[in-house]
């Protein structure tokens, strides 16, 4: 099997590559493993070291945008895990044409090209925030799309465009739809490794408003393990909610990490809060439970103090990214 993995440096898709050829998902123990990666900012090929000698292993960098390219990599595909995104939120407002050239024109980029090579099964990693935003109860996959972010609207159409493509050229597509990821490896710029860098730095941590906006926290392992359960038995045409679990308003994760790192509230900065900030996500994850097995198995407390000790340890990983922010 030859399975091509869009965004495979950077934080979730890096693990996905490391898990496949180091033997964690069963249906991908044999696989050759593409990676294909504009190495922006927020992708690193040191992120794949510890599987850089893999024979399985083949690195391109590259853009999804380029239909050459693309086109000749999928050739002879089994499979595409479509990670690459642009994805951080603040960034999106401050200017969202990235966003949408890379989220939507490089996603129909890979569409055509799947389509034309034939792949068996496409893979398209989405987010829970293309839901909007949610006072009560969770989402299940048939809620209606309703982002609030440029970064949102983006993933939500290219959610539509893999739909699209399913059903009229019969490409077998499915869609995750994931929670807040955390975990080793993530870039600085992001809530949790934020946090935990700057107070490592003895640098305030800053906190949105009144810290009441509620997230579902899922750790980059059980993200991963979802998706390959989707690629190994997903069923074309459907959308996968894959949550973590933990829910919990800004505020309560802040204690959290202060408590991890021997922090208290001095080391606090509230900031005005982000524009249009959604207030609530919560995922139903019932049908890929139901359908597919998936039950996600790091809690909050396990993942956070290891993501702790993990950036801890990883000094040389994160200040340059730190410096060059």
């Amino acid at each position: 099997m030859r399975i091509v993995v869009t965004g495979g440096a950077g934080f979730i898709g890096s693990h996905f590559v490391r898990q496949a050829l180091t033997g964690a998902y069963e249906a991908l123990v044999d696989a050759e493993v593409v990676v294909v990666d504009k190495l922006t900012y927020a992708g690193n090929e040191a992120n794949l070291a510890e599987v850089a000698t893999s024979p399985r292993l083949r690195f391109v960098r590259g853009d999804i945008c380029d239909a050459a390219l693309v086109n000749d990599l999928l050739r002879g595909a089994d499979q595409v895990v479509h990670f690459a995104a642009e994805s951080h939120v603040d960034r999106s407002i401050a200017g969202a044409e990235e966003f949408v050239r890379t989220n939507v024109l490089g996603t129909h980029t890979l569409l055509e090209a799947a389509a034309e090579a034939e792949v068996a099964k496409f893979v398209h990693v989405s987010t829970d925030e293309v839901y909007g935003s949610i006072d009560r109860g969770s989402w299940t996959e048939h809620e209606p799309l309703d982002p609030n972010s440029p970064y949102s609207a983006s993933k939500a159409s290219s959610d539509l465009l893999a739909r699209a493509f399913y059903r009229t050229h019969g490409l077998p597509v499915c869609v995750t739809r994931c929670a807040n990821n955390y975990g080793p490896y993530q870039h600085p710029e992001k809530a949790i490794p934020r946090f935990i860098t700057n107070l490592m730095d003895g640098e305030p941590v800053p906190l949105y408003g009144d810290g009441a906006n509620v997230r579902d926290w899922l750790h980059v392992e059980d993200h991963c393990r979802g998706v390959a359960l989707v690629a190994d038995r997903g069923l074309a045409g459907e959308v996968y909610n894959i949550g973590g679990g933990t829910e919990l308003a800004n505020r309560e994760l802040t204690e959290r990490i202060l408590a991890l790192l021997g922090a208290d509230w001095s080391m606090v900065r509230k900031v005005p809060d982000r524009k249009g900030h959604d207030r609530r996500y919560s995922l139903d994850i019932t049908k890929i439970s139901g359908e597919l097995g998936y039950r996600p198995a790091v809690s909050l407390e396990e993942g956070l103090a290891d993501t702790v000790k993990w950036y801890a340890g990883r000094r040389d990983w994160w200040e340059p990214l730190k410096v060059s922010r």
